[in-house]
């Protein structure tokens, strides 16, 4: 079975930075495409940035320029690096892990993280 935990959260001032790291567990799984969403209460989940296994990566326009998506395959994990952090930027946020676990594709999410950016 495929699991996700996530760490990093956390409360930091405007302007601050933090990084979200995921970490994949299990056996017999290939990983497609790892990412990072987000969401308020009361609204959508949205993307904020992923990754595939390629290396290619795609961000949120909001994001752009400020966050940075990295991965270590060999340990099975996803970083998040967020710069210039914003209120706005309030949210929990959640991994994905999109693969195979053969012959069977998953797509599964962690518990989420709570990242709150106040003075």
């Amino acid at each position: 079975q495929v699991q996700l935990v996530e760490s990093g959260g956390g409360l930091v001032q405007p302007g601050g930075s933090l990084r979200l790291s995921c970490a994949v567990s299990g056996s017999g799984f290939r990983i497609n495409a790892m990412g990072w969403y987000r969401q308020i209460p009361g609204k959508q989940r949205e993307l904020v940035a992923r990754i595939t296994s390629g290396g290619s990566t795609d961000y949120a326009d909001s994001v752009q320029g400020r966050f940075t998506i990295s991965r270590d395959v060999a340990k099975n994990t996803v970083h998040l690096q967020m710069n210039s952090l914003k209120p706005e930027d309030t949210a929990v946020y959640y991994c994905r892990a999109r693969g195979v676990v053969v012959p069977s594709p998953f797509d599964y999410w962690g518990r989420g993280t709570q990242v709150t950016v106040s003075s």
